[in-house]
């Protein structure tokens, strides 16, 4: 006949041998990536550089142009468009949008071929990586 102080040890034994054992069967989840790699936080960091940097400033290279954000999109593409100061209805000559998380972000349009061009494809990376300011 087992004693009482028997089975008050091997039952706890078992279960603690239990719960580390199946712990051990798990596989580790892989890291959440953060909320700032999405494709609406880096179109805001974006949106945020290309307004005060290329507009507010008064830079001379964007003074026919005007910006348009479109950050609410339910395609999941935020983008902004770069449209002609005078007709913001007409067809854009820049869209920058991005899509998923990580987001993958693309640059198109007529003006990314001017020679401005060059200039904003440096800028959107160095806003969409986190970095602030104007160059």
């Amino acid at each position: 006949m087992p004693s009482l102080f028997t089975g008050r040890l091997i039952g706890p034994a078992c279960a603690a041998f239990a719960a580390a054992f199946l712990a051990s069967c798990q596989s580790p989840r892989p890291p959440a990536p953060t909320a700032n790699s999405a494709a609406l936080p880096t179109m805001e960091r974006v949106a945020l550089g290309a307004n005060s940097c290329w507009f507010k400033s008064g830079d001379a290279a964007f003074k026919n142009y005007r910006l348009a954000p479109e950050l609410n999109s339910f395609s999941g593409r935020p983008r902004i468009l770069i449209v002609p100061r005078k007709s913001p209805e007409a067809r854009p000559l820049a869209v920058v949008q991005a899509e998923g998380q990580p987001a993958r972000l693309q640059a198109f349009g007529p003006l990314m071929s001017e020679p401005v061009g060059t200039r904003m494809s440096a800028d959107i990376r160095r806003w969409a990586a986190g970095g602030q300011g104007c160059k």
